[in-house]
């Protein structure tokens, strides 16, 4: 394999920082212009405005003569003759209660008058809207069902499967046959509809940088009518992923980096002077440093900026190992062992699971009442599930979400891969054969070679559309002369992703969440590459390569390991 340029393989650590926003443009201030020639001003529209209110007063008044019953007139009453000198001041005398008849009943009648405008005006209202509301269910009746809104997190979408989008109808439907649902570029999804809402749940993580359209062919509405078809389009972001570079020269301190694939925008995210391991889920990181002159472990959490940092309790003081995360369990496992360790006292390689949040103390999984010691083990994706080996050859099951147990599912010496969205592990069992196993019902078949055929995979990864396999090239005598990263699609169609010579050596290979890139981790020059010190030893220069699945082009070299897009730390 030909060597990256300098300036590539310098990655994260050559990035100059975080990338500076572009400002936005600024506003132009549009200037006011001259009213055009004969139009009117703001006043003289005004002044009409005026004239027309005045009009339609005058026009009122005319018409009431016509709406009002007519009034008689009241005659007005003779003046009283002035009083002469010798008049006598006589107090004036209430008239009768009955006298202003007339006056009171054209009081009524003017009082009345507003009320039945209202009226009129209101009945008026709810005619415009009765005529309105009937003519929005007559378009539904004819248009069919119409998309109102759609909800979708494609950020999320990237990182994870079980992501959904939700197309809102403005109407409630018929009953949504999965077949009536097409996502371009395919990918696998199930539907869930009720009522205005029609939900797609991707069972696999979706690629970056992709236009993506969903369709729901002939939507009908609950109470029947014409037919039509609701679509949406949305875009994923571009992805980016967390590498780890360890101190080489013991100096300064280990860092994580999170970096575009270009390699050109990397950012320190967190950094220590000893970090052993990390994981990383759509929202968080997982990181295990060393800690004191013993090197016990610390297991911190903390959001993706490296910040909001917390501490995790242990079940001791120890050495935490092989990190991994469930994303929909909401959990972190590891291996661990006590510090104080004898042939007599202390727990080895238990396997431990707890609550990202903090919020339990940490389980040990236990095989018949006994913690039991743990070989390997991983995840289920997608679920809070966990597949492991004990130091017996045992292979078993148990479920974090339910209370079944341990199940026992025979006998292995490793555990390749777990497949998204499928519930299906590859294992090899003890007599050497691969199998695919069906967590679900227990069963199982072997797994098909590739064509043309490399041999035995040391290595089987699993991605959705396909397996990266790791196969080593010997000599007559067994000694390696090359290795290889073989893509192998569901067809069993294979093909060499990278190759390298005996000088070199490849620790780890896995590919993005959705399966459209591949990382590969290469140490160069082993023979010149010494180990470092730490809790996992692995050799101090190592590269990421990362390779388009699709093309099989590589992006770039960058320096640095253990990728967040793998499940788990590299194995040598």
């Amino acid at each position: 394999m030909s060597t990256p340029s300098a300036a590539a393989l310098d990655g994260p650590a050559a990035a100059s920082g975080p990338d500076v926003p572009v400002d936005a443009p600024a506003e132009v201030p549009v200037a006011a212009s001259d009213p055009a020639p004969g139009a009117l001003s703001a006043e003289s529209t005004l002044v009409g405005r005026n004239a027309e209110v005045s009009t339609d007063i005058r026009d009122l008044s005319r018409q009431s003569d016509d709406v009002w019953p007519e009034r008689t007139p009241v005659e007005p009453a003779a003046a009283a003759p002035a009083p002469g000198p010798d008049a006598v001041y006589e107090p004036p005398v209430s008239a009768p209660a009955s006298a202003p008849a007339s006056a009171s009943a054209s009081a009524s009648a003017s009082a009345s008058r507003p009320n039945r405008r209202f009226l009129v005006a209101l009945a008026a209202v709810i005619g415009v809207l009765v005529l309105v509301g009937a003519g929005l269910g007559f378009a539904s009746l004819v248009q069919g069902p119409r998309l109102t809104g759609t909800q979708v997190n494609a950020t999320e979408a990237i990182d994870s499967s079980g992501s959904r989008v939700i197309l809102t109808a403005n109407q409630a439907l018929a009953a949504i046959d999965p077949a009536q649902v097409t996502v371009e570029p395919a990918v696998p999804f199930t539907v869930d509809a009720a009522g205005r809402g029609v939900g797609i749940r991707f069972t696999v993580p979706l690629d970056d940088s992709t236009k993506y359209t969903v369709t729901v062919s002939d939507a009908i509405g609950i109470g029947g009518g014409p037919s039509a078809d609701l679509t949406t389009t949305f875009t994923t972001p571009a992805s980016s992923l967390y590498l780890l570079q360890r101190d080489a020269n013991g100096k300064d301190q280990d860092v994580i980096f999170r970096t575009d694939l270009s390699g050109e925008k990397a950012v320190p995210v967190f950094s220590d002077e000893r970090i052993n391991d990390f994981r990383a889920t759509s929202t968080q990181l997982v990181v295990s440093v060393a800690d004191g002159e013993d090197d016990t472990s610390r297991l911190l959490v903390m959001d993706r900026k490296g910040e909001n940092q917390r501490e995790l309790p242990l079940p001791g003081e120890g050495f935490v190992g092989a990190i991994q995360v469930s994303e929909r369990g909401g959990l972190v496992g590891y291996s661990y062992s006590d510090r104080e360790l004898s042939d007599t006292s202390g727990r080895a390689s238990v396997l431990v699971t707890q609550s990202l949040n903090g919020d339990d103390e940490p389980q040990i999984v236990e095989v018949g009442d006994k913690e039991a010691s743990i070989f390997s083990w991983q995840f289920v994706p997608d679920s809070a599930a966990v597949l492991f080996i004990d130091f017996d050859g045992a292979l078993a099951l148990v479920d974090h979400s339910g209370d079944a147990g341990v199940q026992s599912l025979g006998l292995a010496a490793t555990i390749q891969g777990i497949s998204r969205g499928t519930y299906t592990a590859i294992v090899e069992r003890t007599d050497g054969t691969v199998v695919e196993l069906n967590l679900a019902d227990g069963s199982e078949q072997p797994l098909a070679a590739s064509d043309p055929d490399y041999g035995k995979a040391t290595t089987i990864t699993p991605f959705p559309g396909g397996t990266l396999r790791h196969v080593v090239a010997r000599d007559e005598v067994g000694m390696p002369t090359g290795q290889a990263i073989i893509r192998v699609d569901e067809a069993g169609a294979a093909e060499p992703l990278v190759e390298v010579g005996s000088n070199d050596s490849i620790l780890q290979a896995c590919a993005s969440p959705s399966g459209q890139y591949a990382a590969v981790v290469i140490a160069p020059e082993l023979v010149d590459n010494p180990y470092d010190n730490m809790l996992l030893p692995l050799p101090r220069n190592l590269e990421t390569h990362l390779i388009d699945l699709a093309s099989g082009k590589e992006l770039v070299a960058l320096t640095g390991f253990d990728p967040s897009w793998c499940q788990t730390a590299p194995r040598f």
